[in-house]
């Protein structure tokens, strides 16, 4: 698996400096992340921003979760962002109704269950997660404010202010978002919405999930004055 970069700004790092960052949807595609952690230079100070579908779909979903909590360790300025899958798996443990877990079962929730040793036709606790996991996926943000970025997972709607915004929206929107200008007056970095390459409408939306999961590339941006500075992919 090849690792590439693309330097809109090369330029050396200042010492003491601190980088935004932000890594697309992962979806226990454990190698792909892996290997971008290798290929980005991260510092500990550095903010790293996750933007959110860390489980599901993908062949080891409970080995991201485990690769994640260590990766927080040693980079503990992380912000992690809850996507639509975090709340799905909530969703299912939580007992909602059988069209729900169906729905959850049948897009990637089921390989996350295996990769837990657990059965998906068999009922499922919370009880039957390793310690932490949970916590991790569910203690996530809905967003994330920083340098004239806005971060979320799906998108915004057009027309509503920030405050007014809907959980729904923020996990779930797709083209009435990105296919959209909007008057928030901040670049809005989301995933979700699995693209071929980074999306790029400045100064109004970065979309970085390029589909790992789907054989597409593992993205992640360097951020700065409104736009990508550096762009890592594997």
């Amino acid at each position: 698996m090849a690792a590439t970069q693309q330097n809109a700004h090369a330029r050396p790092r200042v010492p003491d400096s601190v980088i935004l960052y932000a890594v697309g949807d992962i979806h226990g595609s454990i190698t792909h992340l892996t290997r971008l952690v290798e290929t980005v230079p991260f510092e500990p100070e550095d903010r790293i921003v996750f933007i959110g579908d860390y489980i599901d779909r993908g062949p080891d979903s409970r080995g991201t979760v485990e690769f994640l909590l260590s990766f927080r360790e040693r980079f503990p300025k992380c912000i992690f962002l809850r996507g639509n899958h975090e709340e799905m798996l909530e969703d299912f443990l939580n007992g909602a109704d059988w069209s729900m877990r169906n729905a959850y079962l049948t897009n990637g929730g089921g390989a996350t269950l295996i990769s837990y040793a657990l059965n998906p036709l068999e009922k499922v606790k919370a009880a039957d997660f390793p310690e932490g996991h949970l916590g991790f996926l569910f203690g996530t943000a809905l967003k994330h404010g920083e340098d004239g970025f806005l971060f979320v997972h799906a998108g915004i709607r057009p027309g509503v202010a920030l405050e007014d915004q809907s959980r729904q929206d923020l996990l779930w929107i797709r083209e009435e978002f990105f296919a959209h200008e909007h008057a928030l007056g901040l670049t809005v970095v989301f995933g979700h919405t699995p693209l071929r390459d980074v999306f790029q409408n400045p100064p109004y939306a970065i979309g970085i999930d390029t589909g790992a999961v789907f054989g597409g590339k593992l993205t992640c941006v360097e951020l700065g004055d409104g736009k990508i500075l550096n762009t890592y992919q594997v």
